[in-house]
């Protein structure tokens, strides 16, 4: 839900269902895909519950754009030079996973890094949780269309401000 402050909160059993329906809304498509490309570190949980789901292998990409300020000041476009995953080189068709598009900026430069990089793909889809209206770019599935443009507070952000030595006095053994 957003609140008067333009931001919303999402916790875990909220975060799953909404992968679970993104899941649904490509299934149901008919869209099939040979890889889910998973855009780190966001789109790590959606990527592998994807590879899951459909049973095809899970590759990632590390970009970054949100590094300063705990993840909350956009900043340069960062993207890897190389993929991890044990499919061999990406080929045919890619499903580009991510768990929001904000600007659009990394969801508009990812597929042609990968045009350039990777000859053997023959198309690129891509599928989000959230699209906000101030992206510059529209995915081809997404779950919720946010008009309003909130701030997501996802419930994986709480090791943002946390550190190992931390864990002890917030969760302490049972």
């Amino acid at each position: 839900m957003v609140g008067d402050s333009g931001h919303r909160w999402v916790d875990w059993d909220e975060y799953h269902l909404l992968i679970e329906r993104l899941a649904t809304t490509v299934h149901e498509s008919g869209y099939r895909f040979d890889h889910a490309l998973c855009l780190a570190r966001g789109g790590l949980r959606v990527g592998d519950v994807f590879s899951r789901l459909f049973r095809v292998p899970l590759s990632i990409l590390s970009t970054s754009s949100y590094r300063e300020a705990l993840g909350t000041k956009r900043g340069e476009l960062a993207i890897s030079n190389s993929i991890t995953s044990n499919a061999g080189p990406l080929s045919g068709r890619v499903l580009l996973l991510d768990d929001l598009v904000d600007s659009g900026v990394t969801l508009a430069s990812v597929p042609h890094y990968l045009q350039q990089n990777y000859p053997g793909i023959t198309e690129i889809r891509s599928a989000v949780i959230w699209f906000k209206a101030c992206s510059v770019t529209r995915p081809d599935y997404f779950v919720e269309y946010l008009p309003d443009n909130p701030w997501i507070h996802q419930p994986f952000e709480i090791y943002d401000e946390m550190t190992p030595d931390r864990l002890s006095s917030v969760r302490p053994n049972k």
